[in-house]
C-alpha cells in the first residue's frame, strides 16, 4: 500500500471529503414519450392528435398494451387539459401562463396520471421529472417534482373540491366539472334548447369526455361487413368489431373497409338515399377532404349509375381524398378549386351536392379533444361567413330540382340553423327545405330520437345527431332543394 493510499484510508470518518452522487436515471417509458411528443406538437404546432398519434405509435413500434396506454395518456390529458391547468395553478402557486410550455405539457401529463388514472405516484412523478429534465432545465425538473408531489398528497376528489370552490358562476362550475370552455357550454345549451332538450346538457358534456367506440364502414357494392361484425344501431352500412384493434381487418380489405363515425355515414347517406337515384345523375362533394364521405358517396353513385365529382381546395387534403377513393370501382376526379366559386364556374350542373362545411368541430370533441381548447367564440363569425358562401355557391351549381345537403360536425346554432335560415331567406321561393328528419328516419336501421326538428315557419325539417343520445359525433344535416321552374 502506498503512503498516499494509506493516508486516504486512515483519514478519520468525520473529515472525509464528501462525494456528490449522481441522481438515479429514470428511463421514460416509450408510451409516455409518445404521448408527450403528441401533446407537445398539439401545443406548439397546432397538430391534430387523432392524425399524429397513430403514426407516432407505429414509429415507436409500441405493443398493444403500450399503444393503449399512450392513447389514454394523450387523449385523457387533452380532454381534461383546462381542468388540469386549474389544478396545476393551485399546486404551483402561479398561473400556467407563467410556466414554459414544454414544462407545462409535462405537468399536464403527470396530472392526468395522478388524478385521472391508476398510475402509481412514484412512476408518474419520477418519469415526469425525467421528461422535464430532457425538455427543460435542471430547475424545471425540480419544479415538476415539487408540483407533482404536491398533487400526489391529496386525492383527486379533494382537488376537484378545491377548484370548484373557486368557480365564478354556474357556467364556470360546469366548465370545471366537465372540462369544457364556458362559451362551448353556452353554445351547447342554446342548441339543446332549440330542440326542447336543455335538460340533457350535462349528459352531453359527460359524453364528450368518453372515448368513442370505433365504428367502421363497408363501402356498399364493394364489400360486405366481416362475419364477426356487429351492425351499427343506425347506419345500414356501418358496424363495430367485437375484438379490439381493427387494423388487421382493415388492412386485408384494400380500403373497402375503413373507420368512419356513424354520424358521418348517416350524413352522406342522407344525400344519396333521401330519394331514389336516377341513372345519369351528376353529384358533387364540394369540400371533400379528407375523403371519408367522398368514398361512401362514390360507392353509392356507382351503385345507382350516377357520376360523382369531388373538390378540395387544400392540396394536402385533396391528396388524402385521392387516397380515400382509390378502392372505388369508378374513381371520381378531384379538383382543387375554391368552393366559393364552383357555382360561378359550373352553374346548373349537379343533381346532388354535399357541402360538408369547414366548422368549429364542436361535434367531434370526443375524437379531437384539443379542439375545445383551440377554438374560440370569435372563430364562429368568420366560419359562418365561409359556410354561407359555400352553401350559396353549391346552390348556384345545382340544376333546377337538384338538392344540396348542408352538413357540419358542429351543433352550434350559428353554424347550423342560423346558416340554413339565412340562406332560405335569401333564396325565397327558389328553395325548399326538405323533411330531412324523415329522410334520416327512413335510412336509419332503428328510430332516431331527434327532438324538435322544425326550422321557423318552413315546412321542412333539419336533423341534429348527438354523442349522448345517438353515440355519434354531433352531425347536423339539412336537405335543401332548388325549386324547378
Amino acid at each position: 500500500m502506498s503512503d498516499n493510499t494509506h493516508r486516504r484510508a486512515s483519514r478519520p470518518a468525520g473529515r472525509q471529503r464528501p462525494r456528490s452522487r449522481p441522481a438515479p436515471v429514470v428511463t421514460v417509458q416509450p408510451a409516455r414519450r409518445v404521448a408527450y411528443g403528441v401533446l407537445a406538437a398539439v401545443s406548439s404546432d397546432d397538430a391534430y392528435a387523432n392524425l399524429l398519434l397513430p403514426t407516432a405509435i407505429k414509429r415507436a413500434a409500441l405493443n398493444t398494451a403500450d399503444a393503449g396506454l399512450a392513447t389514454e395518456l394523450c387523449y385523457g390529458t387533452l380532454r381534461l387539459r383546462g381542468y388540469y391547468d386549474r389544478v396545476i395553478a393551485l399546486a404551483a402557486g402561479r398561473s400556467v401562463d407563467d410556466i414554459d410550455l414544454p414544462v407545462l405539457d409535462v405537468l399536464r401529463l403527470g396530472a392526468h396520471q395522478l388524478l385521472g388514472m391508476r398510475v402509481p405516484s412514484h412512476a408518474a412523478v419520477n418519469e415526469s421529472v425525467s421528461l422535464a429534465r430532457e425538455v427543460g432545465s435542471r430547475s424545471a425538473s425540480g419544479f415538476v417534482n415539487g408540483v407533482l408531489r404536491t398533487l400526489s398528497r391529496s386525492e383527486a376528489s379533494e382537488w376537484k373540491e378545491k377548484v370548484l370552490a373557486r368557480a365564478k358562476n354556474a357556467d364556470d362550475r360546469l366548465a370545471i366539472e366537465y372540462a369544457h370552455p364556458a362559451w362551448i357550454i353556452r353554445a351547447f345549451r342554446q342548441s339543446l334548447t332549440a330542440e326542447g332538450r336543455v335538460d340533457e346538457l350535462e349528459q352531453l358534456l359527460a359524453a364528450d369526455n368518453d372515448a368513442p367506440r370505433v365504428n367502421l364502414i363497408a363501402l356498399p357494392g364493394l364489400i360486405d361487413a366481416p362475419a364477426d361484425a356487429h351492425p351499427n344501431e343506425y347506419s345500414p352500412v356501418g358496424f363495430t368489431l367485437g375484438h379490439g384493434d381493427p387494423d388487421t381487418t382493415i388492412g386485408h380489405a384494400g380500403g373497402r373497409l375503413r373507420v368512419q363515425d356513424e354520424g358521418s355515414q348517416l350524413a352522406a347517406l342522407a344525400l344519396s338515399r333521401f330519394e331514389p337515384i336516377r341513372a345519369g345523375e351528376q353529384w358533387l362533394d364540394l369540400c371533400a377532404g379528407p375523403g371519408g364521405k367522398t368514398a361512401l358517396l362514390g360507392a353509392e353513385a356507382h351503385t345507382g349509375h350516377a357520376h360523382l365529382d369531388a373538390n378540395e381546395i387544400t392540396p394536402a387534403r385533396a391528396e388524402l381524398v385521392r387516397r380515400a377513393i382509390r378502392p372505388l370501382a369508378e374513381v371520381p376526379e378531384v379538383s382543387e378549386l375554391d368552393g366559393r366559386q364552383i357555382g360561378e364556374h359550373r352553374p346548373n350542373t349537379y343533381d346532388r351536392i354535399l357541402v360538408d362545411a369547414p366548422c368549429t368541430g364542436l361535434g367531434a370533441l370526443r375524437r379531437r379533444p384539443e379542439a375545445r381548447w383551440r377554438k374560440t367564440a370569435k372563430d364562429v363569425a368568420d366560419l359562418t361567413v365561409l359556410q354561407a358562401s359555400l352553401l350559396t355557391s353549391a346552390f348556384d351549381a345545382l340544376k333546377p330540382g337538384g338538392t344540396v345537403a348542408y352538413v357540419t360536425c358542429s351543433p352550434h346554432i350559428a353554424e347550423t340553423r342560423g346558416v340554413v335560415l339565412a340562406a332560405l331567406g335569401r333564396w325565397g321561393a327558389d328553395a325548399e327545405l326538405l323533411d330531412t328528419a324523415a329522410a334520416l328516419q327512413r335510412i336509419a336501421v332503428h328510430e332516431l330520437d331527434l327532438g324538435d326538428t322544425a326550422l321557423g315557419e318552413h315546412a321542412g325539417t333539419v336533423a341534429q345527431l348527438w354523442p349522448h343520445r345517438h353515440g355519434t359525433d354531433a352531425m347536423f344535416v339539412a336537405l335543401i332543394r332548388k325549386t324547378a321552374r
